[in-house]
């Protein structure tokens, strides 16, 4: 029987520690003694030590089930280190050729080898079965044990073969270790494994050190994201994408604006992904773009930052994904990008699933919906939703609480809620009994005569949303529990019942509603559309005066569009002017030196900070169809025979042709014009538009006539743009 005081030696002589983390010595001493054991224990708390200790320190081989090559290399690299020879510690799998595999046996025939490392697949070959029946096994540590789940964020099939397999060997004691594991998925686990009587271990999934927030995500997050990353120079960080094509284009973009950063996902060929670990590991980039294929065992104590480009499937991947900032114990940031129109695309790539799966995923990722639209501590939604219930009413370390949203009070509707979930048997999920808070008539509902009950649309005045609050924020308050066996299904607490008999004060928060943030008005125009009406008024009188210079309307000059992002974005130099919708280079040297000068005097005298980032630089692409277009004209191509040729309307091509005269491009369609309009015709629009001040179609179709149409007014005004303006 080993003692306290053996495992203590042994930790200080393998490892060289004094003393051991959390229950690190608990679990060490129970799976010595032969007992099966159950670890919960977040990211960097030393699941590993708890099985390699009692592994070296015991009579055999520990045979490790771990799902990734990688994985296993790193923790047998590590575990070397530890011991007095390579043959220490060994994996066994796919990536090895067979002498590689008959040297493996040889050391663990001899006795040297005190950990095995095993994929599923590898233990469910006939030879490797045949021959783990000959050798001495100490136990089995099923490491990332949530991959056994349905319900697990990585759940991989061949995990939940595992069991008979090991029995298949033999009896031995099981540990099942695992980072992040909601109740329901704990219980899967251990009745998978034939372990429900293994003693639990479960740390605190606390990570106090860790700030949580969730951003709306825009059309501007590329930009956002370098701006953060340039603000925090040296941070080394991790920031995760759903696509591998995502992770290419987000890589290649951090990259032109100088950010020390490379890519990682499973298509790159396994050497290059080797080495952009490596890089990573080893400082030599700041930044690691990637799908979560990254990050499994990957223990880099100080990244300070994790970034969800996209929305995370699961809640259990998040907080695992996450868990990987801040490992020193210093701060971390987890910023998450949410927009509800990513959820669609989500839901669509669920197509191809079975309807299992799909009911599944979708479960997962509407608890993700909620955590990222919830207005309530991020902590207490995050611990509560692996089981563990945090008191504070402030954490002071996610945006929530930093930045609290007013509190509604809804104690009476809680009560009839509650009142809701009794009369229907509490069998029915939250969506369903928000169905008979508003008094929506379902076929189900129909179907179950629940549309007749005395309590059906008691909480009409709350909408759907609201309803859907009150009920998430009635299982974080303990009046509601979720249902193991039911998922999605809400029961009623001893709270909850107590709750009805005697209704107190309940206040809620309103969650974040993030399709008016998707929806973003289209910008028009006018000086509210600019963010400095001052400098928008003085680069309007700038205008005026180049127009009377040259003697040319004001429009010409610049539009109105250009105007506005100029007074918002504050270009001061010409490769930020080229950046400002409806400049091209011509416009940019005929007149953008004097608008820069104006530009730059505002904001020195008016001591402005400008954007860190005016613009996100991304690799220059070619309009192929603009340059065939222009191509076309000088080669003096018939007009219509060009828009044939390129699979467009006629008018498709005048907008491409005003897009880009409007640029600053010149290009000359007179002989197309000379062919198709009359002389006195075009002389007439022509003068119109150099008389004019207004820039508006509809307004010069009025003024010239019905006899003029308006593809003939646009073709001159293309005229005119070209020549007069570039």
């Amino acid at each position: 029987m080993r003692t306290v005081s053996d495992i203590h030696e042994a930790l200080k002589h393998y490892f060289g520690f004094e003393k051991f983390k959390g229950e690190q010595e608990k679990i060490i001493l129970r799976l010595l003694e032969g007992k099966d054991v159950f670890v919960l224990m977040p990211t960097g708390g030393g699941k590993s030590l708890c099985y390699q200790l009692p592994a070296l320190m015991s009579e055999g081989t520990a045979i490790v089930i771990s799902p990734l090559i990688a994985l296993m290399k790193n923790q047998v690299d590590a575990l070397r280190h530890h011991g007095e020879s390579n043959g220490v510690a060994h994996f066994l799998n796919s990536s090895l050729t067979r002498k590689e595999i008959t040297a493996v046996k040889r050391d663990v025939k001899e006795g040297t080898t005190k950990l095995l490392y095993v994929a599923p697949e590898s233990l469910s070959k006939e030879e490797n079965i045949k021959f783990l029946k000959s050798i001495k096994i100490s136990f089995f540590a099923i490491d990332e044990a949530h991959c056994i789940s349905e319900w697990g964020h990585d759940f991989r099939p061949e995990y939940r073969r595992i069991r008979p397999l090991i029995s298949k060997i033999g009896e031995y004691p099981v540990i099942a270790l695992t980072a992040t594991a909601t109740p329901k998925v704990q219980h899967d686990i251990q009745k998978n494994l034939g372990i429900l009587k293994a003693e639990v271990f479960k740390s605190s999934f606390n990570r106090s050190n860790l700030y949580y927030e969730v951003r709306p995500k825009t059309k501007d997050v590329d930009r956002d994201i370098i701006r953060y990353i340039k603000t925090n120079p040296g941070w080394s960080g991790i920031i995760y994408c759903l696509s591998r094509k995502k992770v290419e284009e987000l890589a290649e973009t951090l990259k032109i604006n100088g950010i020390s950063c490379l890519p990682y996902h499973a298509g790159m060929d396994a050497s290059t992904r080797s080495e952009n670990q490596d890089a990573f590991l080893h400082e030599e980039v700041d930044i690691i773009v990637a799908t979560i294929a990254f990050g499994m065992g990957i223990d880099k104590p100080d990244v300070r930052f994790v970034i969800h480009y996209d929305i995370p499937k699961s809640l259990e991947g998040y907080y695992q994904e996450t868990g990987r900032a801040g490992r020193d114990g210093e701060g971390g940031r987890c910023i998450t990008f949410y927009s509800s129109k990513d959820l669609q695309k989500l839901d669509k790539l669920m197509q191809t699933k079975s309807s299992t799966e799909q009911e599944i995923a979708r479960h997962l990722l509407m608890e993700t919906a909620a955590y990222a639209e919830s207005s309530v501590c991020r902590r207490k939604i995050l611990l509560h939703y692996f089981g563990e219930n945090y008191t504070e009413e402030n954490c002071g370390c996610c945006d929530n609480c930093t930045h609290p949203k007013k509190r509604i009070e809804a104690g009476e509707e809680l009560a009839l809620a509650l009142e809701l979930i009794q009369a229907t048997g509490e069998k029915y999920r939250q969506e369903y009994i928000s169905n008979l808070m508003i008094g929506r008539k379902t076929d189900e509902v129909r179907f179950n005569g629940h549309d007749q009950l005395e309590l059906f649309g008691s909480v009409r005045h709350f909408e759907e949303k609201l309803c859907l609050t009150l009920l998430r924020q009635a299982v974080i308050a303990d009046y509601l529990e979720r249902d193991l066996e039911n998922y999605g299904v809400v029961k009623l607490t001893e709270q909850g019942r107590a709750f009805i008999e005697n209704p107190l004060s309940f206040e809620i928060v309103e969650d974040v509603d993030y399709t008016e943030i998707d929806s973003e008005p289209q910008v028009r125009g006018g000086e509210a559309c600019a963010a400095d009406p001052v400098l928008y008024a003085m680069l309007r009188d700038l205008r005026k005066k180049f127009a009377r210079r040259f003697k040319l309307p004001p429009y010409v000059i610049f539009q109105e569009p250009s105007l506005e992002a100029m007074a918002t974005t504050y270009p001061v130099t010409e490769e930020e002017l080229l950046n400002i919708p409806g400049v091209g280079v011509g416009k940019a040297k005929r007149f953008g030196k004097e608008f820069l000068e104006l530009i730059k005097t505002h904001v020195d005298e008016n001591d402005i900070l400008r954007p860190e980032d005016i613009r996100v630089r991304a690799m220059p692409k070619k309009n192929n169809l603009k340059v065939a277009i222009i191509q076309g004209i000088d080669r003096k191509i018939d007009l219509e025979e060009l828009a044939d040729a390129k699979g467009l309307e006629f008018t498709e091509l005048i907008d491409e042709l005003e897009s880009i005269v409007e640029s600053g491009t010149k290009i000359d369609i007179n002989y197309y014009i000379e062919e198709v309009m009359d002389e006195d015709v075009v002389d007439d629009i022509y003068d119109y538009f150099m008389d004019t001040e207004e820039d508006d179609i509809e307004q010069a179709i009025q003024e010239l006539g019905e006899d003029t149409d308006e593809e003939q007014i646009r073709l001159v005004r293309v005229k005119f743009l070209s020549e007069m303006g570039n």
